[in-house]
């Protein structure tokens, strides 16, 4: 018989596994938050790089831009007076309208014919009108074009990527509904001033002022558009200059008052002159805050040593701002040091009063401050170290040091000077470097802009002569330099210096 084996079971038939995902997908939340993301980029990539718009405004050619804020309002840029906030919408762009420059011809024409002023404001409004037209097609266009490229650079798919850029034209159109909305024409009459522009409403009046009184507003803003005019043009008529090489020359300047063109004017007259080292009398500043102290910065790109004294507009904030500067030498308590072959010592005004107040007892502490500079100078010279040159800001501290230095060199008072002591020694007070600010357009005649040169004989680190340089101001174009020679380098003079005398006035108590 057949073996017969015994029937088994078939196994069953497998199922085949499911295919195993190589990746989980992201959730709803993360694609969105992605594609969020490569849409605000992108927007923002596209309005910084084509979303400008140049547009006249009236005498002004400027520069209108929108940024991502998160307060939305308008900032304008008046350089290099500062800038003016205005609370215009909220929305999550602002609009940025920077002053490149006033036109001349365009503000000539206001400055000949006055009367054009009354229909300045319909063709502002005009121009501002046809500029954001502009701005928006092209914001537009920035931010789709932006948006969708960077979309297709991050998804390589065109689907996405035209997503981006309809997610980023939805979100151009909110903000400029929510700009729409909350739009408030009013926020013109109450903007918040920065830089010298800080000083604005004491130049133009107030709200208010300028309602009631619009004449004499009229008037006070023609005066303002034909002295900002020309800001610029009086740096242009410097003359050149060939220094004697064997000379050691100083640039001394005072009262800056916040005033950014001044740097300009400075960094002329280094490079022109082949200046040596420049000493700041003070008042650099306006109000000495901490905001200010970025003002001071250029101070680096100088080239040369700068040695400073404090002006009573100068905190001790700002001094200490200065003091890490690698280039600057603060003086204070009649601490001297050599710089470029000269040794100066000096003293920092012992007030502070940037709101222009006169404290009580400040003719006397201006006195004590001089005469403790007197005192340091007098040590100096009983320790075989004398000093050339002293500094201080006022020229009551100054005058106490006659008869222990050969020079001092003050500011404070805004227009320049030369005296010669009862006991030999110079004092050389500086005009205002800045043109006193903002407060150049308050006056009829606009303050000047004035420094000086200082010729020293490098061998006996004497005084040769000094030239005395003299912008027109804000409203001008005009540039004087006058060369000043010391007594003992007249004509027919002995060729010897007058030296301080031994026995100056006793110190006051």
């Amino acid at each position: 018989m057949l073996n017969r084996t015994p029937n088994r079971p078939r196994p069953a038939r497998r199922r085949p596994l499911p295919a195993l995902e190589l990746a989980a997908r992201p959730s709803p939340w993360l694609r969105a938050l992605g594609l969020t993301t490569v849409v605000l980029v992108g927007a923002w990539l596209g309005l910084l790089v084509v979303g400008n718009v140049r547009a006249p405004v009236g005498p002004m050619d400027t520069t209108m831009a929108l940024r991502p804020s998160l307060s939305g309002g308008t900032k304008i840029n008046v350089s290099p007076l500062g800038s003016l906030s205005l609370d215009s919408h909220v929305a999550p762009v602002r609009l940025d309208v920077n002053v490149d420059q006033l036109d001349p011809l365009r503000s000539q024409a206001l400055v000949d014919h006055p009367e054009r002023l009354s229909g300045l404001q319909d063709e502002v409004t005009r121009d501002v009108e046809h500029g954001t037209l502009d701005l928006a097609v092209r914001s537009c266009v920035a931010v789709v074009s932006g948006a969708t490229a960077l979309g297709l650079a991050v998804y390589r798919r065109p689907r996405r990527a035209v997503a981006a850029g309809g997610l980023a034209l939805a979100l151009l159109a909110a903000s400029a509904a929510s700009a729409y909305a909350t739009w408030n024409p009013k926020s013109v009459l109450e903007p918040r001033f920065s830089g010298l522009l800080s000083s604005a409403p004491s130049v133009v009046g107030n709200a208010r002022s300028i309602v009631t009184e619009f004449d004499v507003y009229q008037k006070e803003l023609a005066r303002l558009v034909t002295n900002v005019t020309k800001l610029y043009d009086v740096t242009s008529t410097l003359p050149a200059y060939r220094p004697d090489p064997s000379t050691i020359r100083v640039l001394h300047v005072s009262d800056i008052h916040l005033n950014p063109a001044s740097w300009k004017i400075i960094g002329s007259l280094v490079e022109q002159y082949k200046v040596d080292v420049i000493v700041d009398s003070g008042d650099t500043m306006d109000h000495g805050t901490a905001a200010e102290n970025g003002f001071l910065d250029p101070i680096r790109d100088l080239g040369v040593p700068y040695v400073w004294v404090r002006g009573n507009h100068d905190s001790r904030t700002t001094q200490r701002y200065l003091e890490r500067m690698k280039n600057v030498r603060v003086l204070d308590d009649g601490r001297a040091e050599t710089v470029a072959g000269l040794r100066f010592a000096g003293i920092g005004d012992p007030q502070f009063t940037p709101d222009r107040s006169t404290a009580p007892g400040s003719a006397a502490s201006e006195q004590l401050a001089g005469d403790r500079l007197a005192s340091a100078l007098r040590d100096q010279r009983t320790a075989g170290t004398p000093v050339d040159v002293a500094v201080a800001h006022e020229p009551s501290a100054a005058r106490e040091t006659d008869g222990t230095v050969p020079l001092v060199l003050c500011g404070h008072l805004h227009h320049e000077g030369t005296e010669l002591l009862r006991y030999g020694t110079r004092l050389r007070m500086e005009g205002s470097t800045g043109g006193s600010g903002l407060r150049a357009v308050e006056r009829e005649y606009p303050a000047p802009i004035e420094a000086s040169i200082l010729y020293f004989d490098r061998d006996s680190r004497r005084l040769q002569a000094w030239d005395a340089i003299k912008l027109g101001g804000l409203g001008l174009t005009t540039a004087e330099v006058s060369r000043h020679l010391a007594d003992d380098n007249q004509p027919g003079a002995t060729g010897t210096s007058r030296s301080p005398s031994p026995t100056p006035p006793s110190a006051s108590p």
